[in-house]
C-alpha cells in the first residue's frame, strides 16, 4: 500500500456551460451509472492509505441533489476528508434558493465566479444565454447569504476594455453592498479551449493601466519572446511532479488523467474499466504514462525552435508558456501519428 494520497476528482454529472476557456476541453456531458462512485474508490483502495472523492470535476454540486451527493462524497473517501475550496455552482446559486445556505452550512466563506466581459461577451464564453445575469445574481445572493464573492476575469484583446468596465463594476458593488468583494484579472492558461484563444492572447504592453494592480502575477509575466529567450539557454527537458498527494481526473467513460492539464487522448493514462489496477497504479505513481516518457525526450530549446515565436508580445507566465509548448508538441506528434 501507497502512503500517498489520493485526490479522485470524477465527471460524474457533466456540466450546464461550454466555456470557451475550459482548460479541461469540451467533455461530452454523460450521468454516469448508480454506484460508478464507490467503484472507482475500490479500485485504488488497495493501493492508497488516504483517498479523498469528489463527484464534480467541472460545475460543482451540478446534480440533483447536491447534499446527499456531499454527504456520499464524504462518506466514500477513505481516511480524507474533501476540500470545499472556493467553487460552486453560479447556475445553482440563482435557482436553488436553499443553495447558499447550503454553502454555508458546509463551511464555505467565499465562492469565486468567473467573468469574460459585458452580457454579450459573457454569454457567449459561457456557452448560455443569460449568463451575465446570473453572475450578477449570483454575486447579491451571496452577499445576502454572508459569502464573500471573488470576480475572477480572464483577460484578452478582444475583451480588454469590457474587463475595465466590469472592474468599475465592482467598485460600485464595493462601495454601495459589500466592501470585502474580490476582484482579479490574468489571462489564463493555455490548454483545453483557452489553446484556441491563443490569436486574441493579451500582450503584455496591452494591459490596461487600471487593471496592472489586480493582475494575478503580472511581476512575474512574460512576453512569449521573452518566453523564448529564457527557454533556449534551459536544456532540461519538461518535468511533471508526482509528488505525496497525487490528483487524478476521472471522465465519465472511466478513463484516468493526471490534473496537470487538458483531458486528451495524449495525456490519458489508462481506463479504469479495462485497465489491470496494479498496472494503472505502479504506472500512476511512477509517471510511466505516453506524456510523460515522452517529456523525457524533449528539451526545451527543441521546443522554442518547432513551436514558439520568438516576435510574439502575447502575456504568458513561464509555467504556463511551457505545458503550451509541450502540449503543441505532443499535438503535432499525435497528429502525424494519424495521418
Amino acid at each position: 500500500m501507497s502512503a500517498k494520497k489520493l485526490n479522485l476528482v470524477v465527471d460524474m454529472n457533466g456540466c450546464p456551460n461550454r466555456c470557451l476557456h475550459c482548460w479541461l476541453g469540451h467533455l461530452p456531458n454523460r450521468k454516469m451509472e448508480d454506484g460508478a462512485d464507490e467503484m472507482i474508490v475500490d479500485y485504488f483502495s488497495p493501493f492508497f492509505d488516504q483517498i479523498a472523492y469528489y463527484s464534480w470535476l467541472r460545475e460543482p454540486d451540478y446534480c440533483e441533489d447536491y447534499e446527499a451527493r456531499w454527504k456520499r462524497d464524504l462518506l466514500i473517501s477513505k481516511n480524507a476528508v474533501p476540500e470545499r475550496f472556493e467553487l460552486a455552482s453560479f447556475y445553482l446559486i440563482v435557482r436553488d434558493p436553499h443553495y447558499v445556505s447550503f454553502l454555508k452550512s458546509v463551511g464555505v466563506r467565499k465562492v469565486q465566479l468567473t467573468l469574460f466581459g459585458l452580457k454579450d461577451t459573457q454569454d457567449r464564453y459561457v456557452g448560455r444565454k443569460g449568463a451575465y445575469e446570473e453572475v450578477m445574481c449570483a454575486t447579491e445572493r451571496l452577499i445576502d447569504g454572508g459569502i464573500l464573492p471573488r470576480w475572477q476575469c480572464f483577460l484578452n484583446e478582444e475583451n480588454k476594455e469590457e474587463i475595465v468596465k466590469l472592474y468599475e463594476t465592482a467598485q460600485r458593488i464595493r462601495q454601495q453592498r459589500c466592501p470585502e468583494l474580490e476582484f482579479f484579472v490574468h489571462e489564463g492558461t493555455c490548454d483545453g479551449e483557452n489553446r484556441k484563444l491563443y490569436p486574441i492572447r493579451i500582450e503584455k504592453r496591452h494591459i490596461p493601466d487600471e487593471l496592472k494592480a489586480v493582475y494575478h502575477g503580472y511581476d512575474r509575466l512574460r512576453s512569449e519572446r521573452e518566453c523564448c529567450d529564457e527557454l533556449r539557454k534551459d536544456h532540461s527537458h519538461p518535468v511533471f511532479l508526482i509528488g505525496n498527494e497525487i490528483t487524478l481526473n476521472v471522465s465519465n467513460r472511466f478513463d484516468v488523467y493526471y490534473n496537470f492539464t487538458h483531458m486528451t487522448d495524449e495525456w490519458k493514462i489508462g481506463n479504469l474499466k479495462t485497465a489491470r489496477a496494479e498496472e494503472l497504479v505502479r504506472n500512476i505513481v511512477t509517471g510511466n504514462t505516453p506524456a510523460l516518457n515522452a517529456a523525457k525526450h524533449c528539451l526545451w530549446p527543441d521546443l522554442v525552435s518547432a513551436y514558439g515565436d520568438p516576435e510574439s508580445d502575447k502575456a504568458f507566465s513561464m509555467d504556463d508558456y511551457k505545458i503550451y509548448l509541450f502540449n503543441e508538441y505532443l499535438s503535432r506528434r499525435a497528429s502525424d501519428r494519424n495521418a
